[in-house]
């Protein structure tokens, strides 16, 4: 057997729990594949499960080549972008540690960060993006958006944390708010569904939301409680935060719609989950149990209402990234201001707790410094991509649906579509399996 000889500085148990988070976040983009997968019409479903899975390969491209350099490298521009030092992971081996882990695990854990955050945008913009654009979309993204906003706040010497002071511990700011805002800016720039505010557009398969809303909670507990990069009470707390907070998401939610509706629904305790988990992101590392409670509660009451802001504004914000993400993240950064304790950040303290009001401006500045930026960018991104390529799918392909029409699938009848062969002919058979 070969001896292993663990590096100076690594800890053995740190190390698991990361790689066990780090599976656990991942995970969270396929779950969030059935989420929207389970929202749109079954005209659309596979073309939005792939945009969510090519997130993963888009990404990661990315993120090796120059993500992780540019966020975690040295700051190179007075807090807003790291240097090019480790352009395509150079100078970084087994034995390099960050922490206490392994720094190719600390880089693999923040780039699942990275996916997530990419794929929330999609469904701003479900059922009439062209693919081609969004292949195009994502990558740059991910370079102009994700990483400048992750350096500035989790990058040595970032703006956001280092100079400004605001916290966000696992991405508040970073996933939440950049993604929402972002799905604002490229679901103007695409504008409505056709048939939008006029045609009933309900989920298609309540049971798959459900599914993806448990997968999505199940990898929260890494993507918050990893976020502590150690096997640790810090950990364990911000866990059971994310636990609690996911309940009072959903009980919210649940009460809102009994007293507004009459009845409480399935969407809406799946929705109320992940609007409690989305808004103790940032705040799971710094409130105690209490703050995390009410943060989630008032993320599930809030977000509730927030979702029907589209209509009355006239956004097509086709699965409520906006109404969730964005509202939820900015719910979550704010409360920090309220109920951060001393005992969680180790330093810094909300209004409640005799911090006084300054933290609280500190993170209002953060939000929106963050959400202008994202916002901004995406728009001028998206606006530059639909001249050159065209963003938006043809009415016909939308009416008609993105599974046949880009794909050639369907998500519920057996075979591929083929140049409108039938599904079972040779045409379309003779590269399948029998099976297939």
């Amino acid at each position: 057997m070969k001896t292993v000889h663990l590096a100076a500085g690594l800890d053995s148990g740190d190390t698991a729990w990361l790689l066990a988070a780090t599976a656990l976040v991942l995970l969270m983009t396929p779950g969030l594949a059935l989420f929207y997968g389970g929202m749109v019409r079954t005209k659309s479903v596979l073309n939005m499960l792939l945009m969510s899975f090519v997130s993963i390969a888009l990404v990661t491209v990315v993120w090796l080549l120059a993500g992780y350099s540019l966020v975690f490298g040295d700051d190179a521009f007075g807090g807003l972008i790291g240097d090019l030092g480790h352009l395509g992971m150079a100078d970084i081996g087994p034995d390099d540690v960050s922490g206490t882990v392994p720094t190719m695990l600390f880089s693999t854990f923040q780039l699942t960060f990275a996916i997530i955050t990419a794929a929330l945008i999609s469904g701003a913009v479900a059922d009439r993006t062209k693919f081609a654009a969004w292949l195009v979309f994502v990558p740059v993204w991910a370079l102009l958006v994700y990483v400048p906003v992750a350096h500035r706040v989790w990058g040595p010497g970032g703006w956001i944390s280092g100079r400004l002071g605001a916290l966000d511990f696992a991405g508040g700011l970073v996933v939440e708010i950049a993604s929402g805002a972002s799905g604002l800016a490229l679901a103007l720039v695409l504008g409505p569904r056709i048939g939008f505010r006029k045609d009933a557009m309900r989920p298609h398969n309540l049971p798959l939301v459900m599914l993806g809303a448990g997968l999505l909670w199940f990898g929260w507990l890494g993507f918050n409680g990893g976020s502590a990069l150690g096997a640790n009470g810090l950990a364990a707390a911000s866990l059971l935060n994310t636990l609690v907070a996911g309940c009072t998401g959903l009980l919210g939610w649940l009460a809102v719609e009994q007293v507004r509706d009459g009845h409480p629904t399935t969407f809406g305790a799946a929705s109320g989950a992940v609007a409690g988990l989305v808004a103790i992101t940032p705040a799971c590392g710094t409130v105690g149990i209490l703050g995390g409670a009410v943060v989630g509660l008032a993320a599930g009451v809030v977000c509730s209402y927030a979702v029907a802001w589209k209509f009355r504004f006239g956004y097509d914000d086709s699965l409520d990234v906006v109404g969730v993400h964005f509202v939820g993240g900015v719910v979550g950064t704010l409360l920090i201001g309220l109920f951060a304790t001393e005992a969680m950040t180790g330093g810094a303290e909300g209004l409640f707790y005799g911090g006084g009001l300054g933290q609280l401006g500190r993170q209002a500045v953060a939000v929106v410094v963050v959400a202008a930026y994202t916002f901004g960018v995406t728009f001028l991104l998206g606006k530059a991509i639909d001249r050159l390529l065209g963003f938006r799918a043809s009415a016909e392909e939308e009416m008609t649906g993105l599974d046949q029409t880009v794909h050639a699938e369907t998500a519920y009848d057996h075979g591929v579509l083929g140049h409108g062969a039938p599904h079972n002919s040779p045409a379309v058979t003779k590269d399948r399996s029998p099976s297939a």
